[in-house]
């Protein structure tokens, strides 16, 4: 999404942070727009962009070492407001004359700040003396600032735990007021945006919705276009957002790659006519995605197949449509970081419709929720009159259950998992749970269990559960479903479904873990 200074906007320099998009999606929910940069980025090309204030944001390195990433000097001589967050800060200090070096205790977690003094950041909501939860994850510190900054915050391990250059408007903070865990935190970004940098808080579903009207529009021209729907609330949006701003120009294809859910082809080709009134092409492609991920395990590998069979697929039927020049695809940002996104970030996974597709493929990806978290999505999805149930739907990956049976995918695993999942989807509908949670899936494991059922002994598979509760898919925790609810779900899987004779369920949060297991 092209900001075309339509909005006033902020840059986040990412020095490769897991929480860097949190960043945006804080700045954001204040209705602020803001796009995420390479540190190394061209100094014309910040210029040009107009940005009325930057964040350093935090990152794993420390600033005194060889190859630590650097912005370029002249970038304090612009005169744009400077916000630094841990590795930002660090890095301003490091710049502009002060002292940083590593920290004897390093702090992670809670952290409590005492303020000495307040200025754009606290101002209004805390006073000198105040002392605050914050959330820290440092190894260095600053020791010293530079000349003109003030210390403003210390905890009880670092010194200058928030400083700030009221003049030049710099402002440093060694804690992430991005995360939860520092309840401050939004506030403290919004005081920045709105304050220092004077930016309109007019960033919302209906600017979103209009931005991105026009910018299909003119990257499409009069061509064609083709968009794969899944039924989700990602792949629906898309449609409608292009069916907005080019009409009949746009043709719909569901791929029915054999790797759904039980019922979940015929719902998703009824409700997206219904809700939507758009020409949908149904392409029963089952036979071709099977055979090609034929005794295949490794989870990137079947990304990577499907993927590319998805941009096959598309082109092969792309080919009855006149002038059809563009691929759109629900892409969100955090696909984008998990699968390498950003220059200083680790690759995660591979998504197989960023990482996963071929480079000679002959359609122009478009992308127009790329730069959007799931719950903008959502609000944009409900701006645009989508029905609740397809705005609220759980996410299900374009590679379907493909990644949820561990291991080889057959037909025979296929059916169990599909069983199982419908078992679990009932339950939590009927229970009131589906509601409450972000995402819920079965996972069927390689492994066997021995069980016993009926006096006699079983060998079979046990099945995992997972549900996640979730604001942004960044971060996650494992849902408390009531005990009586997981016991009788429990029950019915294995009463029900051949070849499972164990139920677990995973409590893992992410991070460490992803919410998907491939």
């Amino acid at each position: 999404m092209n900001n075309d200074n339509r909005h006033d906007l902020i840059l986040i320099l990412d020095f490769g942070a897991q929480y860097t998009l949190l960043i945006a999606r804080r700045l954001r929910e204040c209705g602020v727009y803001c796009e995420v940069i390479a540190p190394d980025c061209a100094m014309a090309e910040i210029l040009n962009k107009k940005p009325k204030g930057l964040i350093f944001s935090g990152g794993p390195e420390s600033v005194y070492a060889k190859n630590a990433p650097r912005v370029l000097p002249e970038i304090y001589q612009a005169g744009i407001p400077i916000l630094g967050i841990c590795y930002g800060q660090q890095l301003m200090a490091h710049d502009l004359g002060g002292q940083v070096d590593a920290a004897g205790n390093r702090e992670y977690g809670h952290a409590h700040l005492i303020l000495r003094s307040t200025d754009a950041l606290f101002e209004g909501y805390a006073s000198p003396g105040d002392q605050l939860t914050c959330w820290m994850s440092h190894g260095d510190k600053v020791l010293v600032p530079p000349a003109g900054f003030q210390i403003t915050a210390v905890t009880e391990s670092a010194p200058v735990a928030a400083m700030a250059d009221e003049v030049r408007h710099f402002y440093g903070v060694q804690f992430h007021p991005e995360v939860a865990h520092t309840p401050f935190g939004k506030k403290l970004l919004q005081q920045f945006a709105l304050g220092p940098c004077g930016c309109r808080a007019d960033w919302k579903p209906a600017t979103i919705i209009e931005d991105a009207v026009a910018d299909i529009q003119r990257q499409v021209g009069s061509a064609q276009v083709i968009c794969g729907v899944s039924g989700g609330v990602d792949s629906c949006t898309v449609a409608a957002l292009i069916h907005k701003a080019i009409g009949d120009q746009l043709t719909c294809i569901f791929v029915d790659h054999g790797l759904l859910r039980a019922g979940e082809a015929e719902q998703v080709r009824n409700d997206f006519a219904e809700a939507l009134g758009i020409h949908l092409i149904y392409a029963d492609v089952k036979e071709r995605f099977l055979a090609k991920l034929k005794g295949v395990e490794d989870p990137e590998q079947k990304r990577k197949i499907i993927g590319e069979e998805f941009v096959r697929v598309f082109e092969q039927y792309a080919s009855d449509v006149q002038d059809a020049k563009f691929l759109a695809q629900g892409t969100l940002y955090p696909d984008v970081i998990e699968s390498g996104g950003s220059s200083n970030a680790h690759t995660i996974k591979t998504h197989h419709n960023v990482g996963g597709l071929p480079a000679d493929m002959n359609l122009t990806v478009i992308e127009p929720l790329r730069m959007l978290f799931k719950d903008e999505v959502r609000a944009v999805a409900h701006e645009l009159g989508l029905p609740k149930g397809m705005v609220w739907r759980h996410p299900f990956p374009g590679p379907g259950l493909a990644i949820r049976v561990i291991g080889e995918v057959t037909e025979d695993r296929l059916a169990i998992l599909r069983a199982a999942d419908e078992i679990f989807m009932n339950e939590l509908h009927s229970s009131g749970w589906y509601e409450k949670l972000s995402q819920a899936l079965v996972v069927l494991t390689p492994i066997r269990s021995v069980g016993v059922m009926g006096d006699q002994r079983t060998y079979s598979h046990p099945v995992v559960l997972r549900a996640v509760i979730t604001d942004d898919f960044m971060t996650a925790s494992a849902a408390r479903i009531d005990y009586d609810i997981l016991d009788k779900i429990s029950s019915r899987i294995v009463n029900e479904v051949n070849g499972i004779n164990r139920v677990v369920y995973d409590l893992t949060s992410k991070p460490p873990g992803t919410i998907e297991w491939e």
